[in-house]
C-alpha cells in the first residue's frame, strides 16, 4: 500500500500488562451464558470488524471451535450503545473497553465472561507512527514533541495530580468526574510505558493474529518498521524524571 517508509516511533497504551487493565467482554448476570461455548447461536456486538477488540473475540471463539456466521452472529455497534443493547436483550455479549467497561450502570447487571488478555494475551493497542522522510526532515521537532508528551504523561501518572487529571478527562469527554476517579491513570487503567517505548513483541503477535484471522494477506516483521531512537532521546532528556 506504499507504506514501506512507515515507522513505529512510540507507545500510546497497552492492554493486558500484568497489574493493569484488560478489556472485558460482558454478559448479563441473570443470563444463561456461563462459558464461551454458550455463545453458540448468540448475538455478539463489537465496534467494527477487524478492530483490536473484534479480533480478540474472534480469536476466543476460534479457541472454542466457534465462528462468526456459522455458530454466532457478530454485529457492529458503537461502544456507547452496546450497554443498552445488552440490557434490552438485543445482544448477548458486548465488547467494552475503557471507559465504558467501568460504567456503574453496566457492572450493576453484567460481568465479563472473559477478557482480552484471556483471548490474545498482551496487546500493543495503539502506537505512534510517522513516515521516515518526515522523521529525517524534522528530527529536532519530533524529539521535542515526544519530550513534551513524556513530561505530560509523568505528570498525569503522578498520584499527587490525580484529581487534576480526572478533571481534565471529565472536561474533555463531558462526563462526570466520578466515571474516572477510581481508575484513570492508575493501575486500573491501561498501561502506558513511562519511557514511551512500545512492546514490539506484543505488536508482532498482534500482527500475526491479524494474518491468522484473515485480515492481512501476509504478516510482517515489526522490528523492520520500528525506530524508537526519537523517544529514547526524549526520555534521556528527562532522566531521572522518567521511570521504568
Amino acid at each position: 500500500a506504499g507504506m514501506q517508509d512507515l515507522r513505529v516511533i512510540g507507545d500510546e497504551f497497552q492492554d493486558g500488562v500484568p497489574g493493569y487493565h484488560t478489556n472485558g467482554y460482558f454478559v448479563r448476570n441473570d443470563g444463561s451464558i456461563q462459558r464461551v461455548e454458550d455463545l453458540k447461536g448468540k448475538v455478539i456486538a463489537t465496534n467494527q470488524r477487524g478492530s483490536a477488540v473484534d479480533m480478540a473475540v474472534r480469536a476466543m471463539l476460534s479457541k472454542h471451535n466457534l465462528q462468526d456466521k456459522r455458530d454466532a452472529t457478530m454485529i457492529e455497534v458503537r461502544f456507547p450503545d452496546q450497554r443498552a443493547m445488552l440490557k434490552e436483550g438485543k445482544a448477548d455479549l458486548i465488547t467494552q473497553p475503557l471507559p465504558f467497561g467501568k460504567n456503574p450502570e453496566l457492572v450493576a447487571f453484567a460481568h465479563p465472561l472473559f477478557t482480552q488478555v484471556d483471548a490474545i494475551g498482551r496487546s500493543q493497542m495503539i502506537v505512534r507512527v510517522a513516515r521516515e522522510p518526515f522523521l529525517k526532515a524534522h528530527h529536532a521537532e519530533i524529539v521535542d514533541f515526544l519530550e513534551d508528551y513524556l513530561h505530560t504523561l509523568q505528570y498525569l501518572l503522578d498520584p499527587a495530580h490525580h484529581d487534576e487529571a480526572v478533571a481534565l478527562l471529565a472536561q474533555v469527554t463531558k462526563q462526570k468526574p466520578a466515571l474516572f476517579e477510581g481508575w484513570a491513570f492508575t493501575n486500573g487503567d491501561y498501561y502506558r510505558n513511562p519511557k514511551g517505548l512500545p512492546d514490539l513483541g506484543a505488536l508482532q503477535a498482534n500482527i500475526d493474529l491479524q494474518h491468522q484471522l484473515g485480515f492481512l494477506r501476509a504478516s510482517l516483521e515489526v522490528k523492520k518498521y520500528a525506530d524508537t531512537s526519537f523517544v529514547e532521546e526524549a526520555a534521556r532528556r528527562l532522566a531521572p524524571e522518567v521511570g521504568h
